[in-house]
């Protein structure tokens, strides 16, 4: 699969292909209410992850993603989209998450 600003498809990608600093855009993701709460079932039982009409009492005033679904999400656009697969390094950075 080809992306914007890359020369080579993410397969063929070695790190010297990433200019630092750049900007890559890989479009919009929907989720449907019924995924959040899945997830939110499954992952992070909070109230406004997993109970729509319970969730308008909370500071949020509605149903909202996980952050763990969001990061989720990000990180299958980034694997799809971006990682090289001829030189990822299996999850470089994830020690640093805060």
């Amino acid at each position: 699969m080809g992306s914007p600003g890359f020369k080579a498809p993410v397969e063929d990608r070695c790190f010297e292909d990433y200019v630092p600093e750049s900007v890559h855009e890989f479009g919009l993701i929907r989720i449907e209410e019924e995924a959040i709460v899945a997830f939110g079932r499954r992952f992070d039982p909070q109230l406004f992850h997993i109970d729509p009409e319970g969730a308008k009492s909370t500071t949020n005033g509605g149903l909202i993603a996980s952050g763990w679904h969001t990061a989720s999400l990000m990180m299958r656009e980034c694997v799809r989209c971006y990682l090289p697969r001829a030189a990822s390094l299996c999850s470089p950075g994830v020690d640093e998450r805060r």
